[in-house]
């Protein structure tokens, strides 16, 4: 047997490493009992345990009664199909790597583990590169995770659930099936880092601009042509990765129009004329409606829109080197987009209005990856 190591730390705590050992599952099993047993006799606390690499199956039955004060535990690489109730046994442990193993089937992580000491204790949960097709409920009651990690799964979509998570801080879902971004991501409000790369992502709610303290989100390598426009209030954003994506190359406004309703010419016009009015004076339909007015951005409009709007993508440049294409919402066609018969003097404010856009933003964007 080849010889482990233990490296002894501060304060009298160890790291037992017990990696890539060529032996049998039953040798590494008697050699762990073997090192609880003298852990039971010592004043050093055993605080990481690392075991990738061991072709293990299962998780060794020593973990439940020799390692009591284990923080760090490591079963990445192996070929693990399930975390067994060995690990409820972990009261304190704060990390768990279990990537690159076999998990994700019915019963691949042990039940109760929501209910046990764990689900205050874990910060760290690494499940990357295994092959789970949706996000285990017992993960999402995991409140005091701070990292959760499942790229390289089999994963459809993001549950709304995930908003459970609210220690969370780096978030890492890359190399997935994902198609859509739930708006319940967006109350996070400790998220730093969003990794969502290499998935089917089409568009990316607005809500997100709700992500105040983020400052990294990777989106490369989707199917997004467009950002919403509210971004530009991420003003903590530090970095965006964009590359891979089938971004649009020039000015695209779609002008589809429908005729608004009479109930939205109704809540436009007392809007946009700050009509007075009590609950009295109006139908509780229309009152209700008057709270979702959103205002249209175009600064010489001054307008209003409900439910009727046109969508147009303007691009904002980024750190004078980057166009980057963000989606805003209209109140009407005359709003898009300087008419045919329109001055130069027009067409050059409304240039006017993209340099200023671009000059508020670029400070908040050290990075911009798009190529």
């Amino acid at each position: 047997m080849e010889e482990a190591g233990v490296a002894v730390t501060t304060a009298g705590e160890a790291e037992l490493n017990l990696s890539r050992l060529s032996v049998s599952a039953e040798t590494l099993e008697s050699e762990l009992e073997s090192r609880g047993e003298e852990r039971r006799g010592s004043r050093e606390a055993l605080l990481r345990l690392l075991l990738p690499h061991n072709r293990l199956v299962s998780l060794p039955r020593a973990l439940g009664s020799g390692f009591p004060h284990l923080q760090l535990l490591d079963v990445s690489g192996n070929a693990l199909t399930t975390l067994g109730p060995e690990l409820l046994a972990l009261r304190g442990l704060r990390t768990l790597l279990a990537k690159n193993n076999r998990l994700g089937g019915p019963g691949s992580l042990p039940k109760g583990l929501a209910q046990s000491p764990l689900a205050r204790s874990l910060q760290v949960l690494n499940l990357s590169g295994n092959c789970f097709q949706v996000v285990p409920a017992s993960v999402l009651e995991l409140r005091a995770l701070q990292t959760l990690s499942l790229g390289g799964n089999q994963l459809q979509s993001i549950p709304a659930e995930i908003e459970n998570l609210r220690s969370l801080e780096c978030l890492y879902l890359g190399g997935n099936f994902i198609k859509e971004i739930p708006p319940e991501l967006a109350n996070l409000p400790s998220l730093n880092y969003l990794v969502l790369c290499d998935n089917e992502i089409q568009s990316v709610p607005p809500q997100l601009s709700q992500l105040h303290s983020l400052r990294s989100l990777s989106l490369h390598n989707n199917l997004l042509t467009y950002l919403p426009r509210e971004i530009l209030n991420l003003i903590h954003l530090e970095e965006l990765s964009l590359r891979g994506n089938p971004l649009v190359v020039r000015f695209v406004r779609d002008l589809i129009y429908d005729p608004p309703t009479l109930l939205e010419l109704a809540a436009r016009t007392i809007k946009i004329r700050n009509i007075s009015y009590t609950p009295c004076d109006l139908p509780e339909n229309l009152l209700r409606y008057l709270s979702l007015a959103s205002n249209c951005p175009n600064p010489k409009c001054g307008g209003v829109y409900f439910d009727c709007c046109v969508r147009q993508i303007k691009f904002v440049d980024f750190c004078g080197k980057y166009r980057l294409p963000l989606m805003h919402y209209l109140c009407s066609p005359e709003c898009s987009s300087p008419c045919s018969s329109a001055s130069h003097s027009s067409t050059s404010q409304s240039e006017s209005d993209s340099e200023d856009e671009a000059s508020v933003a670029a400070h908040r964007m050290q990075k911009v990856l798009l190529g």
